[in-house]
């Protein structure tokens, strides 16, 4: 029973995949392509090195350490490399020793797996590399016999490594433009969020609440998308002598990251508050909806001026005009008040995303006017 149960679980998460259009699969095919070139690249270049320049027949572990380091997230990419190295060392150390003193079989096979990844646990490599160390202590202990081929099958894994380091020092330009671009998606989202939660308001349209509501749930895997692509640009210009010189703008951005965080959240909130207030019939007042949509039309500015790398001028003004307003929208309802508060928070937020810092940002936002009967 657990099983027919599961099953179906697993469809329902599946369906939203499988319903993807021709055109949203090309546009994630271009969206990876630049890390699938550079695999591809890395791969053919590490099995060149080692099969000409170290003389080994079949460098098997050359590409595969080159792809498995340049395959991951590339905030990753420079620490993974490393525990590669290891993981792959301690599998092939390990199942050399045992196929040299004990041959391959049944046992020596769960014998080698469960060393292989204890000493990779004792190292701290990582989980998934620690299930590196097993998949290559199988690989040579099943497929490739051979003892003396140990150290070369290392020094491959060393190769690969070393390639995809170089690959990634010397290529990394989309990680830099990343950040920023899922920075103004963000922004665009922010601001569409509250402009079509308004808008249901004014409708009372309650499916259109819902599905808003919906929407700002998901605005978490965009949120984390961005922290790895934030910590993937500052791996580059920390490692990489090509693009050292972007470092400030990249630690302003991830410094960035934080007030966006905190400005997606309270959306969330403002939200789901607006949602409940259309369920339930409550009404707003329509200076509220204005601010809401002001914010709105600030968070686009913002988005702009962030993608395209200007100044953050008249964002600032916009959201300075929104803060300025929240004093004198009059206080009324729980869900008014509510809606009100993340407004003000909001815009306390996306200030220091436009270089206010936290006390300038809250010195700009007034009292809120006192309770209407």
């Amino acid at each position: 029973m657990r099983f027919s149960g599961a099953a179906p679980a697993v469809g329902r998460r599946l369906a939203p995949s499988l319903r993807v259009g021709p055109r949203a699969r090309v546009h994630r095919l271009q969206r990876a392509g630049w890390q699938i070139a550079q695999c591809a690249v890395g791969a053919g270049l590490a099995w060149v090195l080692a099969r000409y320049l170290l003389g080994h027949p079949e460098p098997f572990f050359a590409p595969v350490s080159a792809v498995i380091a340049l395959g991951v997230a590339y905030g990753a990419r420079f620490r993974r490399t490393l525990e590669i190295v290891i993981g792959v060392a301690v599998g092939v150390g390990v199942a050399d020793v045992f196929v040299h003193f004990a041959g391959t079989g049944t046992w020596q096979v769960v014998l080698v797996v469960a060393t292989a990844m204890s000493i990779a646990v004792l190292l701290d490599v990582g989980n998934v590399l620690v299930t590196q160390a097993g998949v290559q202590a199988v690989i040579v202990t099943t497929l490739l016999p051979v003892p003396e081929a140990g150290l070369g099958r290392w020094l491959d894994a060393v190769l690969g490594g070393a390639v995809a380091l170089a690959v990634a020092a010397v290529a990394p330009g989309s990680p830099l433009r990343r950040p920023r671009e899922l920075a103004a998606a963000t922004l665009v989202e922010v601001g569409d969020l509250l402009q079509s939660a308004a808008a249901s308001v004014r409708a009372q349209d309650r499916d259109a609440a819902t599905r808003t509501l919906e929407r700002a749930r998901e605005t978490e895997a965009g949120l984390s998308a961005l922290r790895e692509a934030s910590a993937a640009g500052m791996d580059v210009v920390r490692v990489s002598p090509f693009r050292r010189r972007h470092r400030p703008r990249q630690r302003e951005l991830a410094r960035r990251l934080v007030p966006l965080d905190r400005a997606v959240r309270n959306v969330r909130v403002l939200v789901r508050r607006i949602s409940a207030a259309v369920r339930m019939d409550d009404p707003l007042p329509a200076e509220l909806l204005e601010l809401v949509d002001a914010l709105a039309d600030a968070a686009g500015t913002l988005a702009e001026q962030i993608a395209a790398e200007g100044d953050l001028d008249l964002a600032r003004d916009r959201l300075l005009g929104v803060a300025a307003a929240s004093g004198e929208v009059p206080r009324s309802t729980l869900s008014g008040d509510v809606v009100l508060g993340q407004v003000r928070s909001t815009v306390i937020d996306l200030l220091q995303v436009a270089g206010l810092s936290a006390s300038e940002a809250e010195q700009q936002v007034p009292q809120a006017r006192p309770h209407t009967p």
